[in-house]
């Protein structure tokens, strides 16, 4: 293994970073916490052919290599199905299950989040502890408190967040359930995306609290949630413009898809071309309109299947231009999309921004298209 990494050039390296960086508010932490140590000893690069995975290990870098990829603005997955980069014979195969995320998002997530001095944080997804440790250094570690699914992943965590010399509240467990023991908390934030607001959250953050959360669905929509509790413990806040993409809590995952037939049904003309659900705003409303489906096939071959009830919707394109649609099923999916994505371009066709959640304090979550008052739709609470 290559000496340790000296600490006057990772010092220079962090500093460049931090002025990369030099917008956000999280400036100081970013050039005084050491990312370096969060990376471990291997991390994943994707390959040139699908879900193959290059390793790139610290031993075979010089330091000045190691550096520069410790802090380049860049995400490193860490862990790929479950199995850690440091751990892998030569390459892995599949989906990234953990990585130490690109700080410029990092920070844009803490930023939104508004946490400042004083306040006591809950962070569900500790990942490799990076943003733990950033809370740490700005609010002091009594203030912060993390929980991670993974317990390797988490024991990993807490080795590197020792070494850089803090010491929070960490747990191991399923975040979705947040950490009642230092309830009640200012903010909460979540490192990775959810399909709905957890219940057990609301009941945690305090009133005039916030919760900021990456949303993402089974069609692969995704939205920024910022929510404010009011006094009656219920939140609620509009969508933000960010683009964001990050890990699906675990328990949040898609089902896997048992063989399917084709749909059935008789055909009939789509009102809209399947293509439009390539555009991220368009996509995020058909998931909203059919929130317990998954996709497959590709480009305007679209079938979806709803994994709760068992129906499904497929389109077909037609010689002379325009696409078909067959439908079977107690619901009807392709109506539901079409409606939704008729009611969005009437509006305008705005992207997420033009939207927000209202989540009650008994659970239920209503997605609005404009103002409170406007359309809406329901998450799978």
């Amino acid at each position: 293994m290559n000496d340790p990494v000296p600490s006057e050039a990772a010092s220079v390296f962090r500093r460049a970073l931090a002025d990369l960086l030099s917008s956000s508010s999280w400036v100081e932490e970013v050039a005084s916490v050491p990312r370096e140590l969060f990376l471990g000893e291997a991390i994943c690069r994707a390959g040139r052919y699908g879900d193959r995975w290059e390793v790139l290990r610290r031993e075979e870098m010089s330091a000045p290599e190691w550096l520069r990829l410790a802090y380049s603005d860049e995400t490193w997955v860490t862990q790929v199905d479950g199995a850690m980069a440091a751990d892998a014979e030569g390459g892995l195969s599949g989906a990234p299950t953990s990585s130490s995320t690109q700080p410029g998002l990092v920070v844009r997530m803490l930023e939104v989040s508004q946490i400042r001095k004083g306040d006591t944080v809950l962070e569900i997804g500790t990942g490799t502890g990076y943003s733990t440790a950033l809370m740490c250094h700005r609010i002091g570690d009594r203030a912060v408190t993390s929980i991670e699914y993974d317990p390797v992943v988490a024991a990993l965590a807490r080795t590197a967040i020792t070494a850089a010399g803090y010491a929070p509240t960490l747990a191991v467990g399923d975040g979705l359930s947040g950490f009642e023991e230092n309830a009640e908390y200012d903010r909460l934030i979540a490192t990775c995306s959810v399909r709905y607001i957890p219940v057990q959250w609301m009941w945690q953050v305090r009133d005039g609290g916030t919760i900021t959360a990456p949303l993402r669905g089974w069609l692969g929509g995704t939205a920024f949630a910022h929510l404010t509790l009011d006094d009656a413990g219920n939140a609620s806040g509009r969508f933000l413009g960010d683009r964001l993409d990050f890990m699906t809590a675990r328990p949040h995952l898609p089902h896997p898809l048992s063989d399917s037939m084709l749909p059935r049904g008789e055909p009939r003309v789509s009102r809209i071309d399947p293509n439009v659900l390539h555009d991220p705003a368009a996509g995020f409303v058909a998931q909203l309109a059919a929130p317990s489906a998954q996709r497959l096939g590709a480009d305007d071959e679209v079938i979806l299947i709803d994994v709760a009830t068992g129906s499904q919707a497929g389109t077909t394109r037609m010689d002379g231009g325009g696409w078909t649609v067959r439908q079977h099923g107690p619901l009807r999916l392709w109506d539901a999309v079409e409606g939704a994505i008729e009611t969005w371009r009437n509006a305008g066709a705005p992207d997420q921004s033009a939207f927000g959640l209202t989540v009650t304090r008994s659970g239920d979550q209503r997605v609005w298209l404009g103002d409170p008052d406007g359309p809406c739709w329901y998450l799978p609470a």
